[in-house]
């Protein structure tokens, strides 16, 4: 019985954050490139659309040498079903904001997300390869869109990798 209300809590919890991106939405922005001391190295314009629960990208990420993958632009990883409290990192803060943080998995995919506890809005999230995070995406600065407020700054990071990947979102309609 815990386990199954410990289930439905994590779930909730994720289903709020969910609730923070629209359904019918276009974001429009740039993804920049930038070398280990934060040189931009390369930059493209995206156009990102959802509608009716699809979603689209304009932009070839193959071409550039980013950190960024397809999860990391549509937060795809949201929408997994498995999803359970990481009960180890729990309370931990990002930018000063206590977070719960989930685990969400699919096949042998697993991420870690901080999600803060008062607005239910990602803070962080990590893809997790043999229980180690390799990969981690953060917002480093918040903007207010309409009544939404959501990470406008995002830097990805293979972690290693000594390059970071911003990604800028300019517009939301």
């Amino acid at each position: 019985m815990i386990g199954a209300l410990m289930l439905a809590s994590a779930l909730s919890l994720v289903q709020e954050c969910r609730a923070m991106i629209p359904d019918d939405v276009e974001l429009r922005g740039r993804i920049v490139q930038r070398n280990k001391r934060g040189i931009p190295i390369a930059e493209r314009d995206y156009v990102l659309t959802r509608k009716g629960g699809e979603t689209t990208l304009n932009f070839p990420i193959e071409e550039l040498n980013t950190d960024i993958t397809w999860s990391d632009i549509t937060l795809d990883y949201l929408w997994w079903d498995d999803v359970s409290f990481d009960e180890e990192k729990d309370g931990e803060t990002v930018n000063g904001q206590t977070c719960k943080v989930i685990l969400l998995k699919k096949g042998d995919r697993t991420v870690r997300a901080w999600i803060n506890e008062k607005y239910g809005a990602l803070m962080q999230a990590e893809e997790l390869k043999d229980g180690s995070p390799y990969r981690r995406l953060w917002g480093t600065r918040l903007k207010k869109f309409g009544e939404r407020w959501m990470a406008n700054v995002m830097e990805v990071e293979t972690i290693g990798s000594g390059h970071r990947t911003k990604i800028i979102v300019e517009a939301m309609e």
